[in-house]
């Protein structure tokens, strides 16, 4: 499983892309934008690098495992991000995936399908679940500049277990050297496929200040990054959208990065934190 990605860790020429990979792609006008997040979610595009989004040096996940991760896949079935189920009728996801990554445009709800308990996504296994409304934040622009998260509330509820939200204004989890684990059906490197199977990977939050020099475009408030000095294990492209849990907390969504687990470009995930008050409101509140 590799690495989400955001930019490419390989110099101000490559672009940033979203973690469609999972992660997106990459873009400057809203197009590019667009593109961009298609390729990280697959890559993203911060200031300076390739930026994607995927699950590199990871490993298959047990099938009792992460009953919370959820695929999303368009009305035809073909999956473009992960997410978490965190109540019975609400899935958290980065704000980059609620957007057609081609064109920009706002995807309708009727075609996000939501995908349960289907640890490979080449079976029938599991509950396929029709989303009534989407929320995307208010403020959300392009993934580099934060604020990347939105809820998709299902139309009926379900009985899988969620994942418990980390709380408002948290920090603990966030320390430098805190490890988590990133959840997601993306990129297993830059130039491979996605991976049909759910896989997992183990990597340790950075600090802010490592961060920034990666990113310019870095907003400690909205963002947190994870990840080796070295590289190696990182999200990637396809896994956009995905959990990143510590101590069974949500506590990030894989959200863009520069290539995929590369030497000095960590990961970029979204702080659930900051938004922990706005996701629970939307949850009782949902037309809000």
């Amino acid at each position: 499983m590799r690495v989400h990605g955001g930019p490419s860790r390989g110099g101000a020429n490559r672009p940033l892309r979203p973690r469609l990979r999972v992660l997106v792609c990459c873009l400057v006008p809203l197009l590019w934008a667009v593109q961009t997040t298609a390729v990280v979610q697959a890559e993203s595009m911060t200031g300076g690098g390739d930026v994607r989004a995927r699950i590199v040096g990871g490993t298959a996940t047990a099938p009792e495992a992460a009953p919370w991760a959820v695929a999303l896949t368009d009305s035809s079935g073909a999956h473009f991000c992960g997410g978490a189920l965190v109540s019975a009728r609400e899935v958290v996801t980065a704000a980059h995936c609620t957007l057609d990554p081609t064109t920009g445009a706002a995807r309708s709800a009727t075609d996000i399908r939501v995908v349960l308990d289907r640890r490979d996504l080449r079976t029938r296994k599991g509950e396929v679940v029709a989303v009534e409304r989407v929320w995307r934040h208010s403020r959300y622009e392009h993934f580099t500049r934060g604020d990347d998260v939105a809820v998709l509330t299902l139309r009926n509820g379900v009985s899988a277990p969620p994942l418990k939200l980390v709380g408002a204004g948290e920090r603990e989890r966030y320390r430098p050297g805190t490890t988590g684990t990133v959840y997601g059906w993306g990129r297993t490197a830059e130039s491979e496929p996605t991976s049909q199977v759910l896989r997992s990977v183990r990597v340790p939050v950075m600090s802010d200040v490592r961060c920034s020099r990666a990113y310019p475009g870095f907003e400690r408030e909205s963002m947190f990054c994870a990840g080796y000095p070295d590289g190696g294990k990182d999200a990637c492209g396809g896994d956009s959208g995905g959990p990143f849990v510590v101590d069974g907390r949500l506590v990030g969504l894989v959200s863009y990065g520069s290539g995929c687990a590369r030497p000095g470009f960590p990961g970029v995930y979204t702080r659930l934190s900051s938004y922990a008050a706005r996701i629970r409101d939307v949850a009782v509140n949902p037309v809000r």
